[in-house]
């Protein structure tokens, strides 16, 4: 059986600690791509929430995905670089504290700052997601494990 401290390469999907690479995995990723679709609901109330313009509004959407996108290919990087764990675990600290930063924000001018850096914790954590399945699995188990993060994503 495989265990969280298995050599890269030797996780299996039928394993415990394979289920838990997918799940982490799964969440982070998921809950980055969620986010730039979820605030087109909320927009209209978060105008009326905060007193806002239709252009606070258009970059309350916009911080997060430019920083996203701009920044995506960095986060590879910087995984590749320092270990795609730690940039997952950092990226995925990162959402969580801009998020908290989001949701007691009192003005537009601080959700807007607070929504560009959730793009940089997205940024982050989203190339690592795959990354650590591609990296962790056994080869024979690496296609389902793919299938089954882009499948539950």
């Amino acid at each position: 059986m495989a265990s969280a401290s298995s050599a890269p390469g030797e996780i299996r999907v039928a394993s415990p600690a394979g289920r838990w690479v997918v799940l982490t995995t799964v969440l982070g990723s998921g809950m980055a791509m969620l986010d730039s679709t979820v605030i087109n609901v909320a927009l209209p109330r978060i105008g009326e929430d905060l007193g806002t313009d239709m252009a606070a509004l258009q970059w309350t959407a916009n911080a997060y995905m430019l920083t996203l996108a701009g920044l995506i290919l960095l986060g590879g990087a910087l995984g590749d670089r320092y270990g795609r764990r730690r940039v997952f675990l950092v990226g995925v600290v990162w959402f969580a504290a801009a998020s908290l930063l989001c949701g007691i924000a009192p003005n537009a001018g601080v959700l807007i700052a607070a929504r560009a850096l959730q793009g940089v914790g997205g940024a982050l954590l989203t190339p690592g997601s795959l990354a650590l399945i591609q990296a962790g699995f056994h080869p024979d188990d690496r296609a389902r494990a793919v299938g089954l993060w882009s499948g539950f994503g």
